[in-house]
C-alpha cells in the first residue's frame, strides 16, 4: 500500500491532510472531490491507515510540500505495528469501505434483492451508521470511506447528517466524490473539503505506456482524460481505441446509419460492464445504469471529437486531442461552420442531461445522429 507521501502530483491535497491530522481539532469528517482516478481513493486508504497505526511516525517536512514550513512536522503511519499490517493485507476491522453494492449483504431480503443504483439509507444505516458507533476492534478508532458519494440518495445524506456532525470518538469518515455540488448542501456543511487535482498528461501516458498501452493509444487517452489516470486505464481496458477510431470515421463521414451504431456501442459497453462487476465482485449491476454510463462515455468521446474539430475550423492554438486521426478531425471539421460545431457541443451537454433524467437512450441516439449530420437538435 503507497505511503500518503508517495502520492503523486497531490501536493495540495496532502498538505491539506497533514495540516488537518496537526490541527487542535482534527476533523472527523472529510469530502475528497476531484476527477475519478487521480488518487482520491488511494490517499483516503493512505490517511486511513495513518489514522489506525499504532506507532504513527513523525519527520520534518524539509520541502518535500512546498505549501508547508520546512520544519512542519509531517505525520505517517509507521507501516510494521499490526494494524498497518492489516491494513496492507486488507483486513482491518476498523477499515470500512461503503459503497452501493453492499445492499447484497443486508439483512432484509427486499434490500438484498433490489438493484441498486444508488447508495440508498438501507446501506448507510446498517453498514456506518450503526458500525460507526460500536466499540473499535483495536482500540485506534474507525475509518468509513464512502465511495461515489455522488450516488447517496437524500433520505441516506440526511440520516447520516447527525453521524457526520457528532460521529462516535476516533471515528473518521470519508466521502470520496467526484463534484462537491452533487451533495446536499447539509451534507457539504458538515465535511472539510479537500481538492484533488487532475495529473500531468506526461505522467499518466509515461504510466499507460508502463502497463503495456500502446503509445499511440496511451498519447490519446492521457490527452482525452487530461490528466485521469484511473480514466484512461478504464478505456485502455476496455479496448476503447478502436471503438473511438471507428466512431470518428463515421461522423467525419456523415454516417447514415450513425444513430444503429451507436446504440450498439452503448449496448455492447453496458453489457460488458455488467458482466465485469458480476465476475470481479459477484454483484448485480444495474442495466439501466450501465447503460447511462455508457452512454456519458459515449457522448463525451463524441463531444471531443467536435471541440478538436473547433479548434481546426478557428485555428486556435492547441494540440488536438484525436491528433492520431487529424484527417478525420479535419474532414468533420469541414462539414460545419464554427457556430455550428459550437452549437453541436451544446446540445451534446444536453443530451448527456437528457440521458440522467430517464429518456430513452435510443431517442438521444437518433436525435444525436441528426445532430452530427445538420448541427439541429431535435428533442425526445
Amino acid at each position: 500500500m503507497p505511503d500518503l507521501l508517495d502520492i503523486v502530483g497531490q501536493d495540495s491535497a496532502l498538505a491539506r491532510l497533514q495540516q488537518a491530522m496537526n490541527s487542535a481539532r482534527m476533523p472527523h469528517a472529510f469530502l475528497f472531490s476531484g476527477p475519478i482516478g487521480v488518487g482520491r481513493r488511494t490517499a483516503a486508504i493512505a490517511l486511513a491507515k495513518v489514522l489506525l497505526c499504532e506507532q504513527p511516525a513523525v519527520r520534518p517536512n524539509a520541502g518535500r510540500l512546498a505549501e508547508l514550513a520546512a520544519d512542519f512536522l509531517l505525520k505517517l503511519a509507521c507501516g510494521r505495528c499490526p494494524s498497518c499490517r492489516a491494513m496492507d493485507a486488507d483486513t482491518h476491522a476498523d477499515f470500512h469501505r461503503i459503497y452501493k453494492e453492499l445492499a447484497r449483504y443486508h439483512d432484509d431480503p427486499a434490500v438484498r434483492g433490489r438493484v441498486t443504483q444508488e447508495l440508498s439509507i438501507d446501506v448507510i444505516r446498517d453498514f456506518l451508521i450503526v458500525p460507526a458507533g460500536r466499540v473499535a476492534s483495536r482500540g485506534r478508532g474507525k475509518v468509513f470511506v464512502v465511495l461515489e458519494a455522488e450516488l447517496l440518495s437524500e433520505s441516506a445524506q440526511n440520516a447520516l447528517l447527525k453521524t457526520l456532525e457528532e460521529p462516535p470518538p476516533s471515528v473518521t469518515i470519508i466521502l470520496l466524490c467526484s463534484q462537491a455540488a452533487a451533495l446536499l448542501p447539509t451534507t457539504l456543511s458538515r465535511c472539510r473539503l479537500v481538492n484533488f487535482a487532475l495529473l500531468p498528461r506526461d505522467f499518466v501516458r509515461d504510466r499507460l505506456v508502463a502497463a503495456g498501452v500502446d503509445r499511440k493509444q496511451a498519447d490519446v487517452w492521457a490527452a482525452y482524460t487530461d490528466g485521469s489516470l484511473g480514466a484512461a486505464l478504464r478505456l485502455a481496458e476496455q479496448d476503447m481505441y478502436p471503438i473511438k477510431c471507428e466512431l470518428l470515421k463515421r461522423l467525419a463521414a456523415g454516417d447514415a446509419e450513425l444513430g444503429e451504431h451507436l446504440a450498439k456501442i452503448a449496448d455492447d459497453l453496458a453489457g460488458q460492464a455488467v458482466a465485469k462487476v458480476k465476475q470481479e465482485q459477484d454483484a448485480d449491476l444495474s442495466k439501466q445504469l450501465a447503460h447511462r454510463r455508457a452512454g456519458a462515455d459515449i457522448l463525451a468521446l463524441v463531444a471531443s471529437f467536435f471541440r478538436d474539430a473547433l479548434t481546426v475550423a478557428t485555428g486556435a492554438d492547441r494540440p488536438l486531442i484525436h491528433a492520431d486521426q487529424a484527417k478525420a478531425v479535419a474532414a468533420l471539421a469541414g462539414r460545419f461552420a464554427p457556430a455550428e460545431l459550437a452549437r453541436v457541443i451544446e446540445h451534446l451537454d444536453e443530451y448527456e442531461q437528457m440521458l440522467w433524467r430517464n429518456v430513452n437512450p435510443r431517442l438521444i441516439w437518433d436525435n444525436l445522429a441528426i445532430t452530427a449530420t445538420a448541427a439541429a437538435a431535435p428533442r425526445p
